[in-house]
């Protein structure tokens, strides 16, 4: 049965929805009693972060939807016109609702009297990040749900220049810009006006991400890569840059090489979920390819397989990618001055490499937002498939610039007769083998995650395995602080545990560093006493 305050909420909104799809669903369930759906869709508004929006596709103020939507531009738009700023530049992505999101975003802009140029068709986020800088923008919006499920859609805000004391340059809000913008969001009740002045973006900012993105590269030998987009939109942007850099072409994995906002060929698009890279595995093994790439749904993280010294193809862990693009960065020029970072749960093995180096050292909390804000930032990576290999000319994670930098690498080491897991052995006699592993627990119910994080805080382990815990740190007290936990074993032994930003997940980092059968047993070993122990705790 479905009271009368709900029954009132419901009917407000769907008088002030500018979608009639999404209007009509709502009449239909309230009509039918259908109260399940309906508290899905009314259980608060959607909230915005600094990872802007994201959430599932659905009517209501839960919900990714056009209301919604013309609400956050409209509270982005008080947010800017309060300090001076005029100018916005928005993408998307291919995903169901993005061209729909950005239709509504850029009417409610321009009918707030802002300037809005619009990117001329589904692009990569590292393109929209660029435009913000490159065109002199305010502020970049991109549409898109990253990496998460085929239901979802989201909305990442970017500032550009320096705002509230903050120094954007392109990059992803932070606190306190969320909140405020927020504020602003929450003040929206009724629909604002409407605009029609759109500016579309011309080819020659999409030819300048190329060029610069390209620059310098070079293929010293010939390389057969294997490249997968994911059903999402890195394909078209990928191949131009290669062809800008004079790289072969890499060969797609044709079922994911086109956008399909359903996903049908995975059951997360994500190439850090297990069996993601099936098909270009058995492509790669078919064709004889050297490296394999892949990029998420936007574009803006990148993974990569190789063959390991047994030529079995094995997909390289976020840290092993880190760690061997920052030891080139770092061993291809003159570091001083320099910076490379990383964050609270990547390995602490780039810190050692910018010691070595003669680099300076930073570590952020998770995500690009805090890392693009390091100065003289000239390598960033985070965990999570996230890498910043040219912060001059996108100033956030990006996929394709990353694609080539690793293949460029491999090319060289082609060249020497070496290979990637060669050269990554010889960073390791030069630093000492870390070993990562993430356990990521995905759940239906954002309660059980907060249930865990309060029973462990309440009742922390003594020992995990057979590793005593020597250490356990509240994170939240930390001189970073953020939500979870982290515990020493030892000075060789790290685990963070923490809630994911942008899915429903709770995640453990694993870092152990020692002898390489020692730790990789010890690995399997942590990872399934961790299990156990959030079983027990949920």
């Amino acid at each position: 049965m479905i009271n009368q305050q709900l029954r009132l909420e419901v009917e407000d909104w769907i008088a002030k929805d500018p979608d009639p799809i999404t209007s009509a669903l709502l009449r239909d369930w309230l009509d039918s009693e259908n109260f399940t759906e309906l508290e899905k869709s009314f259980n608060g508004f959607l909230e915005f972060g600094t990872a802007g929006l994201r959430g599932p596709i659905r009517p209501g103020p839960s919900g990714m939807n056009r209301a919604v939507v013309g609400r956050t531009a409209a509270g982005i738009a008080e947010f800017l016109k309060s300090r001076g700023l005029s100018k916005v530049v928005i993408g998307r992505d291919a995903r169901h609702g993005s061209n729909e999101f950005l239709a509504e975003s850029a009417e409610i802009f321009s009918g707030a009297g802002l300037d809005v140029f619009v990117l001329p068709r589904e692009l990569p986020t590292p393109v929209l990040a660029f435009a913000v800088n490159e065109l002199e923008m305010d502020c970049g919006v991109m549409v898109t749900a990253s990496h998460n499920p085929a239901s979802d859609n989201g909305y990442k805000v970017y500032l550009g220049g320096t705002i509230d004391g903050v120094k954007y340059r392109g990059s992803q809000i932070v606190s306190p810009a969320d909140s405020q913008i927020a504020l602003e969001i929450s003040k929206v009740k009724t629909p604002s006006p409407r605009g029609s002045k759109v500016q579309i973006v011309s080819e020659d900012l999409i030819n300048k991400y190329l060029e610069k993105t390209a620059t310098g590269a070079k293929e010293i030998a010939a390389t057969k890569i294997v490249y997968t987009a994911m059903h999402g939109v890195g394909t078209q942007t990928l191949l131009a840059t290669f062809d800008r850099a004079n790289f072969a072409k890499p060969i797609l994995v044709t079922e994911q090489a086109e956008p399909d906002p359903d996903f049908p060929t995975v059951v997360f698009p994500n190439p850090e979920e297990p069996g993601a890279l099936d098909l270009a595995i058995t492509l790669a093994t078919k064709v004889s390819a050297d490296l394999i790439i892949a990029n998420d749904p936007d574009a803006d993280r990148c993974a990569v397989a190789v063959k390991d010294l047994n030529s079995e193809w094995r997909v390289l862990r976020g840290d092993e990618l880190g760690t061997l693009l920052g030891h080139y960065i770092a061993n291809s020029s003159n570091m001083s001055g320099k910076v490379l970072a990383t964050t609270i749960v990547s390995s602490s093995a780039l810190s050692k490499i910018a010691k070595n180096s003669g680099a300076g050292f930073a570590e952020t909390l998770t995500g690009f937002k805090w890392l693009s804000k390091i100065p003289n930032l000239v390598f960033g990576y985070e965990e999570a498939i996230g890498y910043c290999v040219n912060p001059t000319c996108v100033n956030d994670k990006d996929g394709i610039s990353a694609a080539l930098k690793i293949s460029q690498i491999n090319s060289e080491l082609m060249a020497k007769g070496s290979s990637i897991p060669q050269y990554l052995s010889e960073i390791w006699e030069e630093i000492g083998y870390h070993r990562t592993e993430q356990l990521s627990i995905r759940v239906s119910d954002l309660s059980t995650i907060n249930k865990i994080l309060e029973r462990l805080g309440a009742n922390p382990p003594s020992k995990i395995g057979k590793f005593e815990i020597t250490s356990f740190e509240d994170l939240s007290r930390s001189k970073l602080p953020t939500i979870g936990f982290r515990l020493w074993a030892g000075e060789a032994v790290r685990i963070i545990i923490r809630p994911s930003g942008t899915e429903p997940k709770l995640k453990s980092y694993i870092e152990i560093i020692g002898e390489a059968e020692f730790v990789d047993q010890s690995i399997k070993e942590i990872s399934a006493e961790l299990a156990r122990l959030f079983a027990s705790y949920s």
